[in-house]
């Protein structure tokens, strides 16, 4: 038999949309602004980290990041934020999502400006300080994922609330873009002040020693939008739904939660008190109710970032590869990072943001299932479209083809499996374990952009040794990378019918706290359905 449903969590469920509301999407997602910033512009420096530390004397072809030191440099963050979503994801239903925000947010604040500050003109101890740093900051960045996706579904109303945390994770988008135009910025500013000639022409004058502040401000820039937001994640009251439920402190919740709606709530300690949902995250209850759903959510995620990490790490060789980039050799230090944002920011803005937005308007309509299911068909669709036929896309005629193509997988993975796999897991568990197992959902996640990071770099290269990227061994080639990435994205289809779908329906419904436990342990519940209603 259900119970009747604690006041102030009805409350927030049927509230109006009203400020409070935008201003948590803001405070919440500039720390995501701030997550794919700092993830994503390494992807634009690493071919100018590699002039400046590794040219060699007489060579043909500019210097680029062994291959150790490249898979390092890219996937050493996704290290770092796998940890922190199941270290910050655990301890977000220990301490409370509020007193755990501000430390996430403080530790990228700190490690941005630090990775930096990599001082010496080693480079073994260069990379050795970018690489150290950059896994606090990716440590940090993974507290974030699991405590904005938790803070914002406890805050939305049942009506909006897939738009509302859609919309936090949409900054991504914006993040994505904002290193793009930083690196074109500074670049183009750099360049207009300290122009040198092609690597062609004059190897040795072709990266001016004033290269090595580019790198670095464009790293460090990462730090501006998390430090501002700092002093309003600290005014955020701590989430009703932690408070009633898992703190027990009905009063407490109460006062917040009138503040922030400005209505009269009644505290209501008895029914907090009658709460008999004590399962742990390894029981037989927690494996009853909801093991298929955190199935459903880890291997989604999982599978959907290998392809997504590794197109977005990797658009710049892909672009080279098609010819959109001109050859290294052609270009100074300074116009191939020019070159490169530009290329990932029209990317972005032609089908990144877009595709996000796309989520944030129709998720409420549609369903979760819906998209997802819809948004992984249609990139195995492009991604088999490129590369069963690359050869033909590599053609100078076709090339532009091919960017619309890419572009394409890019927009269907936001109006997809990139903004629900966010969403439902902060959706589906209850209050109590909800931060945990969106920790470990989204650390599944970041294994599978671990797998991209490393292992498209090494996939990508040519078959041919004589054509491979210095230091690497031969590859299964462009062509059939993609491919390897298409059937990831077709497995992703079909573990999709695992996720249950959560729309218009409260909190508490779908993870069962309301359900006495017994009754669903005997007779199941509504909530733990694994294929859409």
């Amino acid at each position: 038999m259900a119970r009747e449903q604690l006041q102030v969590l009805n409350a927030l469920d049927v509230a109006r949309t009203q400020w409070y509301h935008f201003t948590a999407i803001v405070i919440a997602g500039m720390g995501f602004f701030t997550d794919a910033y700092d993830l994503f512009c390494v992807s634009l420096v690493t071919k100018l980290l590699g002039r400046i530390y590794y040219t060699e004397q007489g060579s043909s072809k500019p210097g680029s990041l062994p291959p150790n030191v490249a898979a390092a440099v890219n996937g050493v963050a996704f290290c770092g934020t796998l940890a922190g979503q199941l270290f910050f994801g655990w301890l977000g239903d220990k301490m409370g999502r509020k007193r755990v925000y501000g430390m996430t947010l403080m530790l990228m604040v700190i490690c941005s400006v630090a990775s930096g500050l990599s001082f010496s003109s080693n480079p073994n101890a260069v990379m050795a300080t970018l690489c150290f740093f950059r896994f606090w900051l990716g440590f940090g960045i993974g507290g974030d994922y699991p405590l904005s996706a938790t803070i914002m579904s406890e805050y939305a109303n049942k009506k909006t609330r897939g738009a509302f945390i859609a919309a936090v994770f949409a900054m991504q988008g914006f993040g994505i873009l904002a290193g793009g135009m930083v690196a074109i910025i500074v670049s183009a500013a750099f360049k207009a002040k300290f122009d040198s000639p092609a690597y062609n022409v004059a190897f040795g004058a072709s990266t001016v020693p004033e290269a090595d502040y580019v790198w670095r401000i464009i790293v460090m820039f990462g730090a501006v939008p998390a430090a501002l937001t700092y002093y309003w994640r600290m005014k955020m009251p701590e989430t009703a739904r932690y408070t009633a439920l898992v703190a027990k402190n009905a009063k407490q919740a109460a006062n917040d939660m009138s503040k922030v709606l400005q209505v009269e709530i009644v505290a209501e300690q008895e029914k907090v008190e009658q709460s008999s949902n004590t399962f742990g995250l390894f029981s037989k209850e927690f494996l009853h109710r909801h093991g298929l759903h955190l199935l459903g959510t880890t291997t989604t995620w999982f599978l959907l970032d290998i392809a997504f990490y590794s197109q977005n790490l990797f658009q710049k060789d892909i672009f080279s590869a098609i010819g959109w980039i001109p050859p290294a050799a052609t270009m100074n230090a300074l116009d191939e990072v020019y070159k490169i944002a530009r290329a990932q920011t029209l990317i972005a803005l032609c089908s990144t943001v877009p595709g996000y937005w796309f989520t944030v308007a129709l998720i409420d309509y549609i369903g979760r299932f819906t998209i997802q299911l819809m948004g992984f068909f249609f990139m195995t669709v492009f991604m088999f479209a490129l590369a069963i036929p690359y050869d033909h896309w590599t053609k100078k005629d076709n090339r532009i083809g091919f960017v619309i193509m890419y572009a394409l997988t890019f927009f269907f993975a936001n109006f997809g499996p990139n903004s629900t796999t966010f969403i439902v897991p902060a959706e589906i568990f209850p209050a109590r374990l909800r931060s945990t197992c969106h920790g470990i959902s989204a650390a599944a996640g970041k294994a599978g952009a671990i797998v991209g990071a490393f292992g498209f770099l090494y996939a990508a290269q040519s078959k041919d040794r004589t054509k491979t990227d210095h230091g690497y061994p031969p590859g299964i080639g462009v062509k059939n990378a993609l491919i390897v990435l298409g059937v990831s994205n077709l497995l992703g289809m079909l573990f999709t019918f695992l996720v249950p779908e959560s729309k218009g329906r409260s909190l508490e419904e779908m993870s069962g706290e309301n359900e006495e436990e017994e009754q669903v342990t005997t007779e199941g519940g509504g909530y733990s359905r694994t294929v859409p209603v």
